[in-house]
């Protein structure tokens, strides 16, 4: 006996809409103000040197440890460093796409690219000696949105936990 089925079986068919062009938005404290060009403002940061910057809160504790322990294992001194506080920091956070007063993440700067939070760490970590590359190699095997939720938990929570300085403890290269 077989079964004759007529009909779209109270299935509609769906007409989706046609992509429309969002017009780009200007903020209104922008507004009227000469734009920067912040890769251009900050390309002599790698005119001599392309080695990334490690951009990193000057006063926190836990944070001047990362680059302590950062430069301990970079014998090859493959990162520089400079604190999210100083004039450059804030011209390379902009150039990152970020607030210049922004010191919620550690963030290294590549001459083509940035990165922040947990794929910041990561690649610090794909720069400096053995055994760190390939740890980094095995962390990116967290999907992004927990190691995100892990850094976010220790970077908020970082001046209660470790405190802060006066001043930044690490100078440049």
């Amino acid at each position: 006996m077989a079964a004759t089925f007529s009909g779209n079986f109270g299935i509609s068919p769906v007409i989706l809409p046609r992509q429309t062009r969002i017009p780009r938005l200007i903020p209104r404290a922008t507004r009227g103000v000469e734009q920067v060009n912040w890769v251009l403002e900050t390309s002599s940061f790698f005119d001599k040197d392309s080695r990334p910057i490690m951009l990193f809160d000057g006063v926190c504790n836990l944070c001047n440890g990362g680059v302590k322990f950062v430069r301990d294992n970079d014998r090859k001194r493959n990162i520089r460093y400079e604190a999210l506080q100083s004039e450059a920091g804030k011209k390379l956070l902009q150039r990152s796409g970020r607030a210049p007063d922004d010191i919620s993440s550690v963030v290294l700067v590549e001459k083509d690219r940035s990165y922040i939070k947990s794929e910041a760490v990561l690649k610090i970590m794909e720069y400096i000696d053995l055994p760190f590359p390939q740890l980094a190699l095995l962390l990116h095997l967290v999907p992004l949105f927990i190691r995100d939720f892990a850094y976010d938990n220790v970077a908020n929570n970082r001046y209660n936990i470790f405190g802060k300085s006066d001043s930044c403890e690490i100078y440049a290269d």
